[in-house]
């Protein structure tokens, strides 16, 4: 991995690490139905924008029924679910469950392929609900009322997540720019079905506002566009890498800029669920580094 990859990666990570924060600002003011709504439109516009100047088109005639699944499982279903949850939770915490995602995906491949989990990714599987449990177990945000459905919320958006990976790998091949800019409108059309149901709790002030702008030109769009690229130089196993990271920064961010304590529970169960990820996806730190080093040379 070249120095300007790095750099990508651990800015993609920040990134997505930060969308928790936005997400705690936002939620508890706007509702999650608004927040969302307002971010998949502003991901839509900005990625419309950069449609124009690469001169991308959607193909939508031919792939319009896979924007809207895809849009579904991988934005609007586990956006809303996020956004349900950090009305209770904390951005340290939902950037954790979050990092579930992958195993989610592999134990949904298992069954879909009708293979079965190996030893390796059983004892991945353990360690990933080991890491949870102790999560919830100490976190104090848990003692909150509605901590239980806020948990159980952000545990099916990591599914959603686990579920479109493994539709993506089945699906026909569609452009990686078009998918996310079909998928973010699809995703905005179809999340626009929960407006009635989550009214806007309070008048939102300047940092709402610029929290939901964050959260669609940066958190969605600008976001994307990296990791294409960081697919383009080093194939799907960065995806892996960005998982990994995303609870270093979402448990950062929280510290410094809500004031959430960390705990040794939330380093522990951090911990315990990435490490639970790397043996249920089988991904290795050390054989991306000398793969991508064996190219360059």
């Amino acid at each position: 991995m070249n120095n300007a990859s790095l750099i990508r990666l651990l800015a993609l990570a920040a990134i997505w690490g930060a969308s928790f924060l936005f997400l705690r600002i936002g939620a508890p003011v706007l509702g999650p139905a608004v927040l969302i709504e307002g971010r998949l439109i502003l991901a839509g516009m900005f990625l419309l924008a950069v449609a124009q100047v690469l001169r991308k088109r959607l193909e939508l005639r031919q792939h319009w029924r896979h924007y809207l699944l895809l849009g579904l499982l991988n934005s609007a279903l586990p956006f809303l679910l996020f956004a349900y949850a950090a009305r209770i939770l904390s951005a340290s915490l939902l950037s954790i469950l979050n990092a579930t995602s992958p195993i989610w995906g592999a134990a949904i491949m298992a069954i879909w392929s009708g293979s079965g989990l190996k030893a390796r990714e059983v004892s991945g599987l353990a360690l990933g609900i080991a890491g949870v449990a102790l999560l919830v177990g100490f976190d104090a945000a848990t003692l909150q009322p509605g901590a239980g459905p806020a948990i159980a919320a952000a545990l099916g958006a990591a599914a959603c997540y686990g579920i479109a990976s493994v539709y993506a790998k089945s699906a026909k091949t569609v452009e990686p720019f078009a998918n996310a800019h079909g998928s973010m409108w699809a995703a905005a059309l179809l999340a626009a079905g929960a407006l009635p149901f989550f009214p806007v709790v309070a008048r939102p002030d300047a940092g709402v506002i610029a929290a939901v702008i964050a959260l669609g030109v940066l958190c969605s769009g600008i976001a994307y566009l990296l990791y294409f690229r960081l697919v383009a130089d080093l194939g799907p196993a960065s995806a892996l890498t960005v998982t990994f990271l995303i609870p270093v920064f979402g448990v950062l961010w929280g510290h410094l800029f809500l004031g959430e304590s960390v705990g040794w529970h939330t380093v522990a169960g951090a911990a315990i669920v990435i490490a639970g990820t790397t043996l249920i996806t089988g991904f290795s730190v050390a054989r991306l580094f000398s793969r991508r080093a064996a190219v360059d040379g």
